[in-house]
């Protein structure tokens, strides 16, 4: 039976009862600190094989976890512990995490683990430090998630046996480590079709609905709101040239329009029904987002702000086939937890992974669109699928308003989801 404990903290705003699983170490825990986010960064989201296509995942990582730092006011001695998402890892080099943290200047004390929960890993990560630093193992972590889809290299499956006579082929390692489902052989995009299927979205459905995410991150990108969060990324360049320095997102400025509706769906043909496409599905992309996780303690003794705390945070798992509505139950899940209702929530952030998944999870939880992803989402941004959890819940961070709850999930292959509540302070 889930236990009620108190959080521990006189930073203001940060004494109130929230439920969890009851621990045992020894003995009933009776009083926990809290988790909170004192910084929350991201570089801009590039597109496939664009202007970040030079740069590995790890250097994305780096480029992330130092701006986070600093804007944290912190020094990097500091850290305690690094979690980093990325999915797609080969070819990048051992224990990716750590290769980003020792690439941005972290001690070489500093303790790293890499996270793959496929697209839910930069959440995970996040939820992974709030869990540490509410038991009082770690006073400050840095979490977050890194990808460079452009970067990953194609598999010779066959090539160590040794091949025989005659052509062989090669394996994609975006679609055989990130984008298949192994339990039914088919692509991801194809239980998506199956989601719009059973809830009755249709094409022009997920069309209108891609069409409003671009329009957003458009308009949050013009008007600055993005730049909050964004730390620009510099790239070398031949002996004698200057650094070509990435500032901005660039994957919804190719949006046409006047295309959507023509389109062909990409993993069912039309005249079976088909309705996702390239338009109303996020793309393939590169980038990175961190954040600082401090308890308030260790805030207060170092003059650091809080930006926000860590109210809970949960996941689920449904059938491999039925990911895209996996959000709803960690979401449920998530309010229950906290004694809360849907419409305590101020803003919500759902990964777009396709238009689809937003779609079916505000008809499941009977939420009000206006409120689910106010500026856009990877339909439009893109989605680098170590990335996008920790930056949905970095984005919530700079959302929201003072005293708000803010509530990200993301969907990941295999079935699961995550979700993180977070109140502005």
């Amino acid at each position: 039976m889930a236990k009620l404990y108190r959080i521990v903290g006189t930073v203001p705003a940060l004494t109130r009862s929230f439920s969890c699983s009851a621990l045992k170490l020894s003995g009933e825990v009776d009083r926990l600190q809290a988790a909170v986010i004192v910084s929350a960064v991201r570089t801009p989201i590039a597109s496939f094989r664009g202007s970040l296509s030079l740069l590995p995942a790890t250097k994305l990582g780096s480029v992330a976890i130092q701006a986070a730092v600093q804007r944290a006011q912190i020094k990097p001695e500091m850290v305690q512990e690094v979690y980093m998402g990325n999915v797609l890892q080969a070819g990048i080099g051992q224990a990716p995490a750590r290769q980003a943290a020792i690439g941005a200047g972290l001690p070489i004390s500093t303790i790293c683990t890499t996270v793959n929960k496929v697209c839910a890993s930069g959440m995970k990560t996040i939820m992974l430090a709030a869990q540490s630093l509410v038991l009082g193992a770690q006073e400050c972590i840095v979490a977050g998630g890194m990808e460079s889809m452009s970067n990953v290299p194609y598999y010779l499956a066959k090539g160590r046996a040794g091949f025989g006579y005659g052509h062989q082929s090669v394996e994609d390692g975006i679609i055989k480590d990130g984008l298949w489902d192994v339990y039914n052989q088919i692509h991801m995009g194809v239980c998506a079709e199956d989601t719009a299927h059973k809830y009755g979205i249709t094409r022009l459905d997920q069309d209108e609905y891609a069409k409003r995410s671009y329009r957003l991150a458009a308009q949050a990108s013009e008007d600055g709101t993005l730049a909050k969060e964004i730390v620009a990324v510099s790239i070398p360049q031949k002996k004698g040239k200057p650094d070509t320095v990435v500032k901005y997102d660039e994957e919804y400025l190719k949006a046409d329009f006047e295309r959507f509706g023509s389109l062909k769906p990409a993993f069912k043909k039309e005249e079976e029904g088909g309705t996702v496409t390239a338009a109303n599905a996020s793309s393939l992309n590169d980038g990175a987002a961190a954040c600082v996780l401090m308890t308030p303690k260790a805030a207060r003794a170092a003059g650091v702000r809080p930006l926000a705390r860590i109210v809970g945070f949960a996941d689920s798992e449904v059938a491999p086939i039925d990911f895209p509505t996996a959000p709803a139950g960690a979401m449920s899940k998530l309010l229950k937890q906290c004694g809360l209702k849907k419409e305590d929530i101020s803003l919500w952030e759902i990964n777009e992974a396709f238009a689809v998944v937003v779609l079916a999870n505000i008809k499941l939880m009977e939420l009000n669109p206006s409120l689910v992803n106010v500026h856009g989402g990877a339909v439009a941004l893109g989605h680098p699928i170590g990335m996008s959890g920790a930056r949905i819940v970095g984005h919530l961070v700079h959302s929201l308003e003072k005293g708000q709850l803010g509530l990200a999930s993301i969907c990941n292959g295999g079935g699961g989801a995550s979700a993180v509540l977070i109140e502005k302070l």
